[in-house]
C-alpha cells in the first residue's frame, strides 16, 4: 500500500507514476459509467488484432490505495497489462474515495462500471459472458465483494445506470486484499507482521466505513465479502505474500478455505508469493502471472 506520506497529486490524492502503455495501440480512455463524480469512468485496453466473434474475454481491474488514494492509470496496471498478449481485453476503473464518499459507494461504482462495460459489449468488441475482476489490496477487498454480492441490493444501486445489465462477474483475482476487518488486528498479533493498528478511528477502513471499526460491526459485516458468500460464487484466485505487512494473508487463508467450503473444492485456489511484501516487483515475475494466465485460460475454455 502506497506511503501516504509520499508528495500528493491532483486533488490531494496519492499520485504513483504511470503505467507503461506505449506499446498498447487501441485504448479507449475516460469511459463515463456515471456522472455523479469525475471519478467514475474507466479505461479499456484492447488486444490487436480480430476479435474472436463473441468478443475479447474482458477483466475488469481495480486499483488498490487503501480506498483513499491511487489511479486507474498508475503502475499497479502494469501486471494486468500482460494480459492482452493472452487475448484478454482489460478495463481498468476508478471509483469514489473514501475522501469524497463512503461505504458503500466504492462497490456501487465497481457494479456500475460492470454494468456499463456489459451493456457497451458489442460495441466495444468484448464478450459480455466473460467477465473477471483482479483487484489488489483495497482493490481486492472490492474485487472479492463484487464477486460474492451479485444480486445484493443494498450494495448496487441501479439508478447509476444501465439498470438492465447484470453486475455479475465470472471470476475474481484478489491480489493481497481484506475481507473481514475486525480481524485485521487479530491476525497481526498472531503472525507480528505488521503493525495493528486497523481499529484506530483514522485508520483506512475506519475512514471508508464513516465511523471506528469497532463501533460499527455491521457495517463492518456488510463489508465483508465473506458475509454474501453463496454455493455459486465464481472461481476466485488468492495470491498473497505470506509476510504481508499490511493485509494478514490469513484474510486469503481463511476466505479460500471458506469458498471450498461452502462452494465446492476447487472453486477457490491460493497461491503464496515468497519472498515479497504488500506490492511490490515480486507480484510481476512471470510464475506468479502466469498462474494469472492460466487460471484466466481455464474459464475461457468453458
Amino acid at each position: 500500500m502506497p506511503d501516504p506520506n509520499t508528495p500528493e497529486g491532483p486533488k490531494g490524492i496519492y499520485v504513483l507514476p504511470l503505467a507503461d502503455v506505449g506499446h498498447v495501440k487501441n485504448i479507449h480512455r475516460d469511459i463515463a459509467y456515471a456522472d455523479a463524480s469525475s471519478f467514475q469512468t474507466l479505461d479499456l485496453y484492447l488486444p490487436e488484432g480480430t476479435a474472436p466473434a463473441k468478443g475479447w474475454p474482458l477483466v475488469i481491474f481495480v486499483h488498490g490505495g487503501a480506498w483513499m488514494m491511487c489511479d486507474k492509470r498508475d503502475i499497479q496496471l502494469n501486471a494486468p497489462l500482460k494480459l492482452l498478449d493472452h487475448g484478454f481485453a482489460l478495463a481498468s476503473i476508478n471509483y469514489r474515495l473514501s475522501s469524497e464518499a463512503r461505504f458503500p459507494a466504492q462497490i456501487r461504482d465497481v457494479k456500475a462500471a460492470i454494468r456499463c462495460l456489459r451493456g457497451k459489449a458489442v460495441d466495444l468488441g468484448i464478450d459480455p459472458a466473460l467477465f473477471c475482476i483482479w483487484g489488489a489490496s483495497a482493490g481486492a477487498h472490492l474485487a472479492m465483494l463484487a464477486g460474492t454480492s451479485a444480486g445484493v441490493p443494498v450494495l448496487e444501486d441501479r439508478n447509476m445506470g444501465w439498470p438492465e445489465e447484470s453486475a455479475e462477474v465470472q471470476a475474481v483475482i484478489s491480489w493481497f486484499g481484506p475481507t473481514d476487518f475486525l480481524k485485521m488486528d487479530d491476525y497481526f498479533a498472531e503472525t507480528l507482521a505488521g503493525t495493528a493498528d486497523h481499529s484506530d478511528a483514522d485508520s483506512p477502513e475506519s475512514k471508508l466505513l464513516g465511523g471506528k471499526i469497532t463501533d460499527i460491526p455491521g457495517t463492518v459485516r456488510a463489508a465483508n465479502p465473506e458475509t454474501w458468500l453463496t454455493p455459486d460464487c465464481p472461481p476466485f484466485l488468492f495470491q498473497h505474500a505470506p509476510k504481508d505487512p499490511i493485509v494478514p494473508v490469513q484474510h486469503s487463508v481463511h476466505f479460500a478455505h471458506l469458498i471450498n467450503s461452502v462452494a465446492g473444492p476447487g472453486t477457490a485456489h491460493l497461491r503464496f508469493v515468497e519472498n515479497a511484501g504488500h506490492a511490490g516487483p515480486e507480484f510481476e515475475r512471470d510464475d506468479v502471472i502466469n498462474d494469472v494466465i492460466e487460471f484466466l485460460t481455464q474459464l475461457a475454455r468453458r
